[in-house]
């Protein structure tokens, strides 16, 4: 299979993924709210799998296991038998930790929350019990996929989420029918029965179950029998893991600062009153989802597609041409994100009216989502500068300048803790968030030029940058002419009445922004506008 059929294959696979994500989390969010007890109790636990899951494999897999099963296939069984020793270890491990996770449900939540009532907490464990499992099915996923991928069978790996996203869209919707609506919180949490949080949560980690046990059906299709085996003595990990150290202290780091950020952001749920409403640890968890649609879609497929030529040039010592890679990634990157974060942020409110009904709550997802998009730009620019260095061959950096930012976020959540007022701590976060990635940016942007000399082509990168500035702010100011044309963002405006009108509005104003941007590039004569509209193209004919 191509490259260009690969990329087109996993885009697709990440594109249809993240459209029944972003339809699934509108659907809970019509069911429990975004700005409600329920939602933060069940959104604590259903992300703690995910968490626990990155302290004990994020990165690892990826990064050691392909390299050691491509290896395997110098084997006289062609590999088979390292995958079954490797896959037993594996299904070992994630079923006793999954198992000592769940057992400890209540301490994971505690540590996670801070200034609940008894009742919020009980709410959030049971919803824990439920979710946990996912750890399991979330390694055996990854184990699954990655040995796919190693065979350069690359496809059901980014399609399975499909089918994740599916079970639980069809468990939710279930959920809606049977128990109905409850976007304000009517239900309190004490009020919540067994078969409720058994539908709502079960029907995620279903959902993860599916996704990964629909790869053993391409693993039969590709020619692999999976059998167990526990003889390990020889698998071999351990030179590989040692490699991968830096890379596992850095996921811990983030971790680190995750867990900090989602105790800070529950301290908002115990002030909720009849004032305005409050957004907490939901809210941060749905603007975090479209703030990773652009970055998932875009950036992730750029930095893989230039992550291998990178390397390639780098072990030829053609360093120049390496550069040349990374500037024409950063470009694109750039490019996409700076009409994305422009077009969310003055779209932040009919997008969080898509998700909740009242205005309250609209303003205050709006507003958190409106400080999150700050940061997409330099986020995509150190995604790309982490896969310089790994270009290099070097994981001791990027944990570097992923801790002068742990570091700085931990110092600015603490103080915002004490500080800030409910009402706007998750914006003040997601505002915080922004900052320190791009401080981030520029940390890891000083180190990769100390390290391989100057970047950017000048004075040329500066005359390129300076018209992709001008493109940002002719679409700013179309995109707000735009808004106001259509009657602003007021409470009755046609942009927040309805949710109809909010995707009305977004379409209308996007489609705006999103002409005058590509017009004002192809007017400035960017060159990097036309790969792009000639890439579209191609996935289009395909």
């Amino acid at each position: 299979m191509g490259v260009a059929r690969s990329s087109i294959i996993m885009a697709g696979g990440t594109i249809a993924s993240r459209i029944l994500g972003f339809i699934r989390t509108v659907v809970l969010a019509l069911t429990i709210g975004v700005t409600t007890d329920a939602a933060d109790a069940f959104g604590v636990a259903n992300q703690l799998p995910n968490n626990v899951y990155a302290i004990i494999a994020g990165g690892v897999l990826s990064a050691v296991l392909v390299p050691q099963i491509v290896k395997a296939r110098a084997h006289k069984d062609d590999g088979h038998g390292y995958i079954d020793r490797l896959l037993t270890l594996a299904i070992t491990v994630f079923a006793l930790v999954t198992i000592a996770a769940t057992l400890a449900a209540p301490f994971l939540v505690s540590i996670y929350t801070t200034g609940w009532s008894d009742a919020q907490l009980a709410l959030a464990t049971a919803f824990a019990y439920w979710c946990l499992p996912q750890l399991f099915f979330y390694g055996l996923y990854s184990m699954l996929g990655e040995v796919l991928n190693a065979r350069s069978y690359f496809g059901p790996f980014m399609w399975a989420p499909v089918l994740s996203n599916l079970v639980g869209l069809i468990g939710w919707v279930s959920f809606l029918v049977i128990f109905g609506a409850d976007p304000t919180g009517e239900r309190t949490v004490d009020q919540w029965s067994q078969a409720e949080i058994a539908l709502l949560a079960g029907s995620s980690t279903l959902g993860v179950m599916a996704q990964a046990f629909i790869l053993f059906f391409f693993w039969r299709k590709i020619g692999i029998r999976f059998s167990f085996n526990f003889s390990w003595r020889g698998v071999g990990l351990r030179p590989a893991i040692k490699a991968a150290s830096w890379s596992l202290a850095m996921v811990l780091v983030s971790q680190i600062g995750g867990l900090v950020q989602t105790v800070v952001a529950s301290r908002a749920v115990a002030d909720r009153g009849e004032g305005p409403a409050i957004a907490s640890i939901a809210a941060m968890a749905i603007a975090w989802l479209i703030f990773m649609l652009p970055h998932s879609v875009v950036t992730v497929s750029v930095a893989t597609a230039y992550f291998t030529k990178m390397s390639e040039h780098v072990q030829k010592k053609q360093m120049h041409l390496m550069k040349a890679d990374l500037r024409s990634a950063l470009r694109i990157v750039v490019l996409v994100n700076m009409f994305s974060s422009i077009a969310l942020i003055l779209l932040s409110l009919p997008v969080a009216r898509v998700f909740v009904g009242e205005f309250d709550s609209t303003v205050a997802l709006g507003n958190v989502l409106f400080a999150t998009m700050f940061g997409l730009i330099p986020f995509g620019m150190v995604f790309m500068f982490q896969r310089a260095f790994y270009a290099l061959e070097d994981t001791r950096t990027p944990f570097v300048f992923t801790s002068v930012q742990i570091a700085f976020h931990i110092a600015g959540s603490i103080y915002l803790f004490f500080n800030m007022e409910s009402q706007f701590l998750v914006m003040s976060l997601a505002g915080l968030t922004s900052l320190t990635i791009s401080i981030q940016a520029l940390t890891a942007y000083l180190l990769l030029r100390r390290r391989i000399g100057e970047i950017g082509a000048a004075p040329k990168g500066h005359a390129l940058t300076l018209r992709v500035i001008v493109a940002g702010i002719v679409t700013f100011v179309v995109g707000t002419a735009s808004v106001v044309g259509l009657g602003g963002i007021g409470e009755d405006s046609f942009a927040i009445d309805s949710i109809a009108g909010a995707v009305g509005a977004i379409f209308l104003a996007g489609m705006a922004m999103l002409i005058s941007y590509l017009l004002t590039l192809k007017l400035l004569k960017v060159p990097e506008i036309d790969t792009a509209l000639d890439g579209i193209a191609g996935i289009l004919r395909r």
